[in-house]
């Protein structure tokens, strides 16, 4: 029982320290914060930070491999869904990350987060293109068709955060359902007439 304790402990720190450092990386450049005014935003000690990070851009880099990952594995799920149930599921996992998203979509932020959600979305995108399609051969139109899809996603994911998650979820999964699956019908009815 120790150990699990011990591990829901780490867990939670863990969590205090990234959302507090989402938070600032939401309202300044990494260069500009400390480790003084994080581990006074997520009330842990420094030995604690220290315990768990060499410096700031250590836990930059824990943040970005850590978020990625639970964005990759929630993309690897969602190849087999509905374009609803995606969608759902999508913007769920948006609204319950709202400190990692606000920091992935900062005006502060690298944007090395970003580009890396564009390149998990294109190449699932790309995945399902192939596999619904099955004597498609990956034409520069198809690249095109695939970028444009992924970016159409992350702009409105992007709005949708800049603004403080006004719109409910409701209406941004339907908006995005209705957007993206015109979208695909059109070009499939396009890429069909060219053969």
């Amino acid at each position: 029982m120790g150990e699990k304790t011990a591990d829901r402990r780490t867990r939670k720190t863990r969590k205090a320290i990234f959302d507090a450092f989402a938070e600032l990386l939401s309202e300044k450049e990494l260069e500009k914060i400390t480790v003084k005014e994080l581990i006074d935003k997520a009330d842990v000690s420094r030995v604690t930070f220290y315990n768990h990070y060499l410096d700031i851009y250590d836990l930059h880099d824990k943040f970005e491999e850590s978020t990625m990952l639970e964005i990759a594995s929630l993309v690897l799920e969602l190849d087999t869904l509905s374009y609803k149930d995606f969608f759902t599921r999508l913007i769920g996992y948006v609204s319950e990350n709202r400190s990692a998203f606000r920091m992935i979509f900062s005006p502060h932020s690298t944007n090395k987060m970003r580009f890396r959600l564009e390149d998990i979305l294109e190449g699932l995108l790309l995945q399902l293109y192939l596999e619904v399609n099955e004597d498609a051969v990956q034409t520069e139109e198809i690249g095109y068709m695939i970028y444009y899809r992924a970016q159409g996603m992350i702009s409105v994911i992007q709005k949708w955060v800049r603004e403080e998650f006004r719109t409910t979820e409701e209406n941004i999964i339907r908006l995005m359902t209705v957007l993206d699956g015109r979208t695909e019908e059109y070009f499939t009815s396009w890429m069909n007439k060219r053969k």
